[in-house]
């Protein structure tokens, strides 16, 4: 009689792999998820700072009022997106007869947005000159970002130059403030 091989694994062998890869993914789920948790607050905060330049670029371009609001203009919340428009009568709200340069949807779902920019928080508008609209004793504003346990800022100056910080690295020029 001839002896033939038999080429596979023992139940023990698979047992053991299996352990492995379940102690491989304990480890390493929880760092993916903050890796995830980053990205979406890296992009939601990228975007949301070139709708802001774009707003102030489109304000100089044009020489006229130049604004970004969310797109629930009613109750003010910038998770749901925002919109860039030229606003024509100065009101901070898209009307219909007014152009619309850009549109943004909604973020990702946990991540909270708060600004302190303009008379009402619902607006950041840009004036032909390229300087921020807001009440005549604000120093400029900020935009909060939150998710989780990360945040991120926008900072923008009085002459409505925007710049993005996290307070984690950085405790001395990057705080929220009710002045900017």
């Amino acid at each position: 009689m001839e002896n033939k091989r038999h080429n596979g694994f023992t139940l023990i062998e698979l047992m053991i792999v299996l352990v492995i890869a379940a102690i491989l993914l304990a480890i390493g789920v929880p760092s993916f998820r903050a890796l995830i948790q980053n990205q979406r607050m890296t992009t939601t905060v990228n975007e949301f700072f070139a709708a802001i330049n774009l707003t102030r670029a489109e304000a100089l371009q044009r020489g006229m009022l130049v604004t970004m609001a969310p797109a629930d203009t009613d109750g003010g919340d910038w998770t749901k997106g925002w919109i860039v428009f030229v606003d024509d009568n100065d009101n901070k709200r898209p009307d219909s007869n007014e152009k619309v340069i850009f549109t943004h949807g909604p973020v990702a779902s946990g991540l909270g947005i708060s600004s302190n920019i303009g008379s009402a928080p619902f607006f950041i508008g840009f004036s032909a000159t390229g300087s921020i609209r807001m009440a005549a004793n604000q120093k400029g504003g900020t935009i909060s970002f939150t998710l989780d346990n990360l945040t991120r800022l926008i900072r923008i100056n009085f002459l409505g130059r925007a710049r993005v910080c996290d307070p984690a690295k950085d405790t001395v020029n990057c705080v929220v403030s009710t002045n900017g």
